[in-house]
């Protein structure tokens, strides 16, 4: 008996894009026909259109994906029907056959697929590049928007992609547990069908399966070991699996016990400093749909705003990248760190930065003069003073290195210190802090302070971490090399492109703009050299506790960035500058890539070190947590931001760009409530994954490799002395 299947036209997502690419351009060719220059130069996309657009291409993805869950279920249901004219052993087989046909017919379509998307996403893409100013009838049709969007699109796709594979898997699953229940269903009725078996048969088939050697048939009469459990922990799972199993994190037991101590140091203060900021930070979320929830000084916005941005950047940041530097910089130079006493010094001075830091700023005592910049000189000097030390203690540690050559990783690390302690001195020198000088100085120093030092050395971590998490080489050392100079000669001249349209010279203006557009260049370096040596171990990502917030970190890190470039075109910087657009987009760069890498870092470096794994499910529920609320805080951010830089070009009363907010702050609440219960998720994850710790194995096996040491070395010099 054959189901009858329905047929599917091949070429279903090709027409729908073409349709849609076709419906897209239709009354822009109409309305561009009777301009000079043709269709291409000028056009410009309209928001009917554009609507259109999307519309046909959820279409096409909700009929690709109905599709191939229709197959699915179509091809179980003939498995089903056909099981009762086979046998087991064909059974088994022809199920097993037809998984591996399906898994073969989406890898063949996949990539035909992803070029229509390119093409059917590029095309309006480039054909909407134009430099009129923006206006709210023609805002869908600016670059930096459509750019925006696309980019807003790509981790909402891509976990779109993410969930329909988990669904065909969990229902491979699901149907496989099926036809084992059904085999087990049909030996039964064989057994119940007496009348067609004699007893003689049944007693003959029944010797042949409980055959068995008697273990003695080569040598011996011992029984035969399995001290491995290769037979004794079979398992046998028959329920789908829509979270995968987590492979544990190898203990490097060469690793010093002190110094070990010291990394735990620095990220479980990083760990504190994240839930005592972003707790700021949420109680600021919700003051902005609840104004009126208290009186008190102490608590109010404009002290808790620094508080919060000034403890996730110079406290949890800060500690994060040096904690895990003191693991990555000695382990590829090979060498001891040089000092750790310094290490603990340098640990002492950040935290009792912030701790005065904070301080001060819930007391009113501030640097009102810059954003992030508010916490008062002596208290920074000391965080300076202890970011010098780790410097130090990095650059005699890699002086001390027996590679050849120095790793990429340290190329990054070490130069985002050597940047972060110029650009700190530069921006509380005294000289620069009156008039249009202190402007500039305060886009130099916010800008460098993201871009070169946590984007700087979190590239430069991952550049280790990613590698040594997949187990495999990094894909090209040269792309490094060229996304470390190009970004060191694009970004150190954008931070005027915050203030464009301000009284700041217009060539400075255009030289911050240029700078931003360059910035393409080491961002897509990185990215493809990311992605690429992720390429062929996508497997290894689901049983990862690491390797997802790389992941997200490195879309994050393509997405953000480039939105950053959409940002800082003229026509687009008008509208968005001043509004929550730049909240929104500051957190999608300082959370979605400088955080996730972080969580990631944790995640990977701290098992190795204690030996002790968190919870799956609550690193799951970390993950989604972060990841969601993000979403929930920065999408309704950028929309409301637009809106109101709208109403200010139109010169509205600002009092109604207040009101037009409240519901999409109510949203950045909901969704900075989700992060902050994610940050304690991840101080539990911590605990777990360091307490009860056991350090005599890993003490006792480091003692034993120095005492090795210190022996070889005393035979080498009674060598050298003969």
């Amino acid at each position: 008996m054959k189901i009858k299947k329905l047929k599917w036209p091949k070429a279903i997502i090709p027409i729908m894009l073409t349709v849609a690419v076709i419906l897209l351009f239709a009354d822009n060719l109409m309305a561009q026909t009777d301009k000079p220059g043709g269709f291409f130069p000028g056009a410009r996309v309209s928001e009917k259109s554009l609507l259109t657009f999307s519309v046909f291409l959820v279409l096409g993805a909700i009929a690709f994906a109905a599709w191939k869950v229709y197959k699915i279920i179509q091809s179980n249901l003939q498995k089903v029907q056909d099981a009762g004219e086979l046998e087991l052993d064909e059974a088994v087989k022809k199920l097993n056959a037809g998984e591996i046909s399906e898994i073969q017919k989406v890898r063949n379509r996949l990539p035909k697929l992803m070029i229509w998307l390119v093409l059917a996403v590029g095309t309006p893409l480039v054909s909407s590049a134009q430099d009129l100013p923006a206006t709210r009838g023609g805002m869908m049709s600016e670059p930096g928007v459509v750019i925006t969007i696309l980019l807003v699109l790509i981790p909402i796709f891509a976990g779109v992609v993410f969930a329909l594979f988990k669904a065909r898997r969990s229902l491979l699953q699901f149907f496989e547990s099926r036809a084992v229940k059904r085999e087990v269903l049909l030996a039964r009725g064989i057994a119940r069908e007496t009348k067609k078996f004699s007893d003689s048969e049944l007693r003959e088939r029944k010797e042949r399966l409980e055959f068995a050697l008697s273990d003695n048939e080569l040598s011996g009469t011992s029984a035969p070991g399995d001290d491995r459990g290769l037979i004794g922990n079979i398992k046998t799972v028959d329920n789908p699996r829509f979270f995968s199993v987590k492979r544990p994190s190898i203990k490097r037991p060469k690793i010093d016990p002190q110094l070990s101590n010291l990394i735990l140091w620095y990220l479980g203060t990083a760990v504190f400093w994240l839930l005592l900021g972003t707790s700021a930070g949420e109680y600021v979320g919700i003051k902005f749909t609840a104004p009126d929830l208290d009186s008190i000084s102490w608590l109010s916005i404009g002290r808790l705003r620094p508080v919060h941005t000034n403890l996730v950047f110079w406290g949890w940041s800060t500690l994060g990248i040096m904690g895990l530097g003191y693991y990555i910089v000695p382990t590829v130079s090979n060498a001891k760190i040089d000092n750790l006493r310094r290490g603990y010094l340098s640990l002492i001075c950040v935290n009792v930065a912030m701790l005065a830091g904070m301080i001060l700023l819930m007391a009113g005592i501030n640097n009102g003069g810059g954003e992030y910049r508010e916490i008062v000189w002596p208290a920074m000097a000391v965080w300076g003073y202890g970011l010098f030390l780790t410097l130090l203690n990095f650059i005699s540690t890699v002086s001390k290195r027996t590679t050849k050559e120095i790793y990429i990783s340290n190329w990054y690390i070490i130069s985002a210190y050597i940047f972060i302690l110029i650009v700190a001195t530069i921006a509380y020198l005294p000289m620069g802090q009156n008039g249009i000088g202190e402007t500039i100085i305060q886009g130099y120093y916010m800008h460098q302070a993201v871009g070169m030092w946590f984007m700087f050395s979190l590239l430069g971590i991952l550049y280790y971490l990613l590698p040594q998490q997949l187990n495999k080489p990094l894909y090209s050392y040269g792309l490094g090399i060229l996304a470390f100079w190009s970004q060191i000669l694009f970004y150190t001249v954008i931070g005027t492109h915050h203030f464009v349209f301000s009284a700041l010279p217009w060539w400075l203006q255009t030289v911050a703009i240029v700078g931003s557009v360059g910035m393409l260049i080491p961002v897509s370096a990185g990215t493809i050299n990311f992605l690429m040596t992720m390429r062929g171990s996508w497997s290894r990502i689901t049983n990862s506790y690491s390797l997802p917030f790389f992941l997200v970190g490195v879309i994050y890190y393509f997405t953000g960035s480039f939105q950053g470039t959409a940002e800082a075109f003229r026509s687009t910087n008008l509208i968005w500058h001043f509004s929550d657009f730049t909240i929104a987009h500051s957190h999608i760069t300082m959370y979605g890539i400088i955080a996730f890498l972080l969580f990631g870092g944790i995640y990977a470096i701290v098992p190795r070190l204690t030996g002790k794994e968190p919870s799956e499910l609550a690193v799951g529920a970390h993950f989604w947590m972060a990841l969601i609320g993000l979403q929930f805080y920065t999408i309704p951010l950028m929309i409301g931001g637009t809106l109101k830089g709208l109403d200010w070009a139109e010169g509205k009363p600002f009092i109604d760009s207040v009101a037009l907010m409240a519901p999409y702050w109510l949203w950045r609440a909901i969704g900075g409530t989700l992060m902050w219960m994610s940050h304690i998720v991840l101080a539990y994850n911590l605990y777990k994954m360091i307490a009860g710790r056991d350090y005599s194995d890993i003490r006792d096996a480091a003692f034993l490799q120095l005492e090795q040491t210190d022996t070889d070395e005393k035979k080498n010099n009674s060598l050298e002395n003969l």
